[in-house]
């Protein structure tokens, strides 16, 4: 489904935008046009949920279509620690080794703890790194539930973990939490966007495509209404959160607008218009998305390092706002080649692993059903 690397490449430069500007530089004074420019980067943060829905639709997908096959478990298991585990851990090898991560952080990082840092008191030097965490708790449990459940069963559930999460964020919000760090990091408080991913695949399973086409523009009809009328309560905003429409409607919105989103590109994708949503250039960017979203802070921190130390004059400053554009072009064009690489000649590898394993699983199922 090439339409779904699209889908990736549009959450990855919405994560790489905020990280460039708003995150930088939010709270920096620049003209008119530059501070236009950064505000305008300050929801993309949002993609980063973007990745929950499309994650929870096709890791629900894959479960269901191999349900009844042999080595289940195993199979899911595999591919994703092959997919994700060799360039995560040789991250947090690199970040040890060169003193930018302390050893608990470390260690919390390689038993995927690191949105629940302030749980056990440790700073979290590496921001990217949380929606792992979540991702990897969501992987952990929804094999078996999927194994367990029918698919009735299955959409109750994920439609169930839709509605809870956002009424304990207005729960945790109302017992005086408005930092809103717990609010988008806890794995209880975020997971219903994985879980909305999850009922559009089972959505997609059982509906006809007349069905999908409705609720798809319902999605982003109710998605842009509670954007427009949440944007004056800092529903775009990430950071301490000053109302409770905010605490309980901010991830709910995003839920509701990139399933939409999602469903959109699905429909199209899988019509004449194809071609809509299937552009090279974000197909790119959705190729090396995980490399990127892994990297690219990383490389910004790099540019201003060595900035500081031989190009001062490189360094931005409130009243040139062209050097933040120069460190954004610079660091992030780095951060894409490095990340082109890792995927070609790092990440490839690991995943040809694949290769061997699936074919002896398939033989297995064959050999049963024989």
């Amino acid at each position: 489904m090439p339409e779904l690397d699209a889908i990736r490449g549009i959450a990855i430069l919405l994560v790489v935008y905020y990280h460039g500007f708003s995150w930088s530089y939010g709270k920096w004074h620049f003209s008119r046009a530059g501070q236009v420019f950064v505000q305008l980067s300050s929801g993309g943060w949002l993609g980063v949920n973007l990745f929950f829905v499309l994650s929870g639709f096709l890791i629900t997908g894959i479960l269901l279509d191999s349900k009844e096959n042999a080595n289940y478990f195993g199979r899911f298991y595999l591919r994703r620690a092959l997919r994700i585990l060799p360039i995560y851990y040789s991250l947090l090898l690199i970040q040890l080794i060169l003193g930018w991560s302390t050893r608990s952080y470390f260690l919390l990082n390689v038993v995927f703890l690191s949105n629940l840092t302030s749980i056990f008191g440790v700073v979290a030097s590496y921001g990217p790194l949380w929606s792992l965490s979540v991702e990897e708790h969501y992987y952990s449990v929804w094999p078996l539930i999927v194994r367990r459940l029918s698919q009735r069963q299955l959409a109750a559930l994920a439609s169930g973990l839709c509605i809870a999460p956002p009424i304990l964020r207005g729960i945790w919000f109302g017992l005086g939490h408005t930092s809103g760090g717990g609010l988008h990091f806890y794995t209880w408080f975020v997971i219903d966007n994985l879980a909305a991913g999850s009922v559009l695949a089972i959505l997609v399973r059982s509906q006809s495509r007349t069905v999908a086409c409705r609720i798809c523009v319902g999605l982003l009809i109710v998605g842009v209404v509670m954007g427009a009328v949440g944007a004056p309560y800092g529903i775009f905003r990430f950071g301490r959160i000053r109302s409770l429409v905010v605490a309980v409607f901010q991830l709910t919105f995003a839920g509701i607008f990139f399933g939409g989103l999602l469903l959109l590109f699905l429909l199209i994708g899988t019509s004449g218009w194809s071609r809509l949503v299937q552009w090279s250039g974000l197909k790119f960017f959705g190729y090396i998305s995980y490399g990127l979203y892994l990297f690219h802070i990383t490389l910004f921190s790099i540019y201003d390092v060595l900035a500081k130390r031989f190009w001062p004059k490189l360094l931005p400053t409130e009243e040139r706002f062209e050097l933040v554009l120069l460190r954004f072009v610079l660091a992030g064009g780095l951060a894409v080649g490095v990340s082109f690489l890792s995927r070609r000649y790092f990440e490839e590898w690991f995943l040809n692993k694949k290769k061997p394993f699936e074919a002896k699983y398939l033989a297995a199922a064959a050999s049963k059903s024989g």
